[in-house]
């Protein structure tokens, strides 16, 4: 009787990761993509988030691969956070134009054309 239980058990699991399986998306990204990230409030010390900061930023580039759900990326100096990230919080950049983006060291943040 219990091997019965656990049998069912198990085949009631795997219909339910079937079902799960259907709206999940795997990304991945491999080292020196652009990237856009989302900045939540809880990757913030107390006190130092602001709700009128950016909630997403880039294109930034990928630095490293720590497994297909995370991700290190090369985030600008301003920023007060760790630069490891969950795939939740990344998407591909395509610029809006479909032109080609050069992302250089020099560039920063604030000298975006657009931003005051």
């Amino acid at each position: 009787m219990l091997s019965e239980v656990r049998r069912q058990i198990i085949n009631s699991n795997l219909k339910y990761k079937e079902a799960a399986d259907k709206h999940k998306r795997q990304r991945l990204f491999n080292v020196g993509d652009l990237v856009m990230v989302r900045l939540r409030r809880e990757r913030f010390p107390p006190g130092t988030y602001s709700k009128l900061s950016r909630r997403k930023i880039g294109p930034i580039p990928i630095t490293a691969k720590i497994n297909d759900n995370a991700y290190s990326v090369a985030l600008p100096a301003g920023c007060n956070t760790s630069s490891t990230f969950n795939v939740a919080d990344i998407w591909p950049y395509s610029p809006p134009d479909g032109g080609i983006i050069n992302i250089s060291s020099s560039e920063s943040s604030s000298s975006e054309p657009g931003e005051d």
